[in-house]
C-alpha cells in the first residue's frame, strides 16, 4: 500500500497516546499539534492525505470549521474522535469523505477506521501479514498467532513485538523503544521495557524468543 501522510490533530494527551501508538504500526508519516495549530500544519502540509480531529467541547461547531477549513485550504478525508456525551448532536461532514471513532475505542477499531479512509478496498492485504518461522502477526487486527494459535498478548506487548519485527537486525535501546512504541508522553522508567520483552520471549516460547536479542549496555534487537 502506498505511503500516506496524516495530519494529527488534539488537545488531549490520553488521544495523542493511543493514536500514536496505532499510526505508529502504518505506512505513514503523520504531523502532529493542538487544535491552535490546526491551520498551520494545514499550510505546512498541503499533500495531506488524512487528517484526524479531536472534536473540541462544542463537536458540531468545531467539526464545521475543520470542514471549511479542509475545502478552503484543498480538501482531503477526515477522522472525527468523539466523546460518548457529543454523539447525540454529532453531524459528520457533508462535503468530505469522512468517519468518526468514540474516544476509548478499541486499537483495532481505530485501526481499521484509519485504514479505511486511506485505503479504501485494501484494509487488509498480504502487505499487512509478516511471518516469522511459526509465528504470524496481522498487522490490520493486531493479532499474533504461533502455529496457527492465537497468542494472549496485551496491546504494548503486541506494539513492542511488531515494530522490532517490522525493524529487524537494527538495536534499539530502552529509551527509543520507549519513545516509539509507548509515544512521547510516556513518562515512566525505561526498565519497564525489560519486564514487557521477558513477557514476551515466555509468550513466544524457547524456539521463537531466540528472535528477540540482548545487546548488553544497548537494549534490544530482532534477528530474523
Amino acid at each position: 500500500m502506498q505511503r500516506k501522510k496524516v495530519v494529527f490533530i488534539a488537545d488531549s494527551l490520553d488521544n495523542a497516546h493511543r493514536f500514536q501508538q496505532v499510526l505508529s504500526q502504518m505506512d505513514v508519516d503523520v504531523a502532529a499539534g493542538s487544535s491552535l495549530q490546526f491551520k498551520k500544519l494545514l499550510a505546512t502540509h498541503p499533500d495531506r492525505d488524512l487528517v484526524i480531529l479531536e472534536a473540541r467541547e462544542d463537536a458540531a461547531s468545531s467539526v464545521a470549521q475543520a470542514e471549511t477549513a479542509l475545502l478552503e485550504d484543498g480538501s482531503c478525508s477526515m477522522l472525527v474522535i468523539v466523546g460518548e456525551g457529543q454523539l447525540p448532536t454529532f453531524r459528520l461532514p457533508v462535503q468530505l469523505k469522512s468517519d468518526f471513532v468514540v474516544q476509548g475505542a478499541s486499537p483495532a477499531e481505530m485501526s481499521a477506521r484509519i485504514r479505511q479512509l486511506l485505503w479504501p478496498g485494501n484494509e487488509t492485504s498480504s502487505a499487512d501479514f509478516i511471518t516469522v518461522d511459526a509465528m504470524t502477526i496481522n498487522m490490520a487486527t493486531y493479532q499474533v498467532k504461533v502455529a496457527g494459535e492465537p497468542l494472549d498478548l496485551t496491546y504494548l506487548e503486541y506494539a513492542l513485538l511488531a515494530f522490532l519485527v517490522t525493524h529487524p537486525g537494527r538495536t534499539y535501546s530502552r529509551d527509543a523503544l520507549l519513545r516509539r512504541v509507548w509515544g512521547f508522553d510516556y513518562y515512566g522508567g525505561s526498565r519497564t521495557v525489560d519486564v514487557h520483552v521477558r513477557r514476551i520471549r515466555a509468550k513466544l516460547g524457547p524456539e521463537l524468543s531466540q528472535h528477540l536479542e540482548t545487546v548488553r549496555g544497548v537494549g534490544y534487537l530482532w534477528n530474523s
